[in-house]
């Protein structure tokens, strides 16, 4: 844990919650890496997507839907603000006409925070991010276990010809050697494919794949007990894609699918990561423009807040 007082979000009663700079949950923005355990870091980036696209500004949403949130987990108890140095550092100067330039600038941007022994909780952006910011964290930590929520596999091999993409990330990050194959666990696919085998490439490199018809109409916590089991062992990555969610409850996405997860579930798999090595999270494929109610941001940001209560060092209450 990093030394010195902790940033602490900006109460309700300090400045009205339609008040002040647009940071995550109104944290102060300026405290210096060095003194911080962990980095809420935008990334926006859309040019990846092969559907609507939006997620650009899906920091920016997120930010904005936040403000609604207070420090103290009163379902968990946990106190992430109390126990671990949290700052909002800003966004990845992504470059708005190279996909593979800003492929380069987000590693070299993780590069120097995982060099200071932060952990990064990441809002998307479209799920190309999650290659290089992986490439930034296996540097240091090796090959992943992960925790992925989507309604897609996103293990493509190549769409219209380019090899990175957001439908790409995790063949490559498989082929690459940064994730560890047999503590890697998706869950909510669902959907039509372009084949029947289109999930079988995930099983054959040893991930676990759940598919959402196993998740509909029951609780997922006795799924994350299983999860946590194979995960455990090593460092390990959370991404979860908010179209893992269904879309009656998160609209706000370039690639909805029907059938998905409900929010109640969406909170037990991040609640049953509590334990694991998590080294990084990301929430991405929020595009605010396609839900003018503001709700898929503000789901994001409650889930992204529940992120920060599991990750190592929080403390909770009593």
């Amino acid at each position: 844990m990093a030394g010195g007082a902790t940033p602490q979000p900006l109460g309700g009663n300090e400045m009205p919650r339609f008040g002040g700079i647009a940071t995550f949950m109104r944290l102060p923005g300026d405290t210096p890496v060095a003194e911080l355990d962990v980095a809420v870091v935008g990334v926006p980036l859309d040019i990846g997507t092969s559907n609507r696209p939006g997620a650009r500004f899906g920091p920016r949403g997120i930010r904005s839907e936040s403000v609604l949130l207070r420090p103290y987990n009163m379902a968990t108890r946990a106190a992430p603000f109390d126990s671990l140095a949290i700052d909002d550092t800003g966004d990845v100067a992504t470059n708005p006409y190279n996909l593979l330039d800003s492929v380069d600038r987000i590693t070299d941007h993780y590069r120097q925070l995982v060099a200071n022994d932060l952990i990064t909780v990441t809002m998307g952006g479209d799920h190309t991010i999650v290659l290089p910011i992986l490439r930034a964290i296996v540097e240091k930590h090796g090959p992943v276990g992960m925790v992925h929520v989507d309604a897609h596999t996103d293990i493509n091999d190549e769409m219209f010809g380019e090899k990175i993409a957001h439908g790409t990330p995790f063949r490559r990050a498989a082929e690459e050697g940064l994730l560890d194959p047999k503590r890697v666990v998706q869950i909510g696919m669902r959907g039509t494919g372009y084949a029947a085998d289109d999930f079988d490439w995930s099983r054959d490199q040893g991930f676990r794949v759940v598919q959402v018809e196993e998740c509909w109409h029951k609780s997922l916590t006795p799924l994350m007990e299983e999860v946590r089991q194979q995960v455990a062992g090593g460092p390990a990555y959370l991404s979860f894609d908010i179209d893992g969610l269904d879309p009656s409850v998160a609209p706000g996405t370039g690639t909805p699918e029907v059938g998905g997860l409900t929010t109640i579930q969406g909170l037990e798999i991040i609640r049953g990561c509590r334990g694991l090595d998590l080294v990084g999270c990301d929430l991405v494929e929020v595009a605010p423009a396609y839900d003018t109610t503001g709700n898929t941001s503000l789901l994001a940001a409650n889930l992204l807040y529940e992120m920060l209560c599991v990750l190592p060092g929080v403390d909770y209450r009593d």
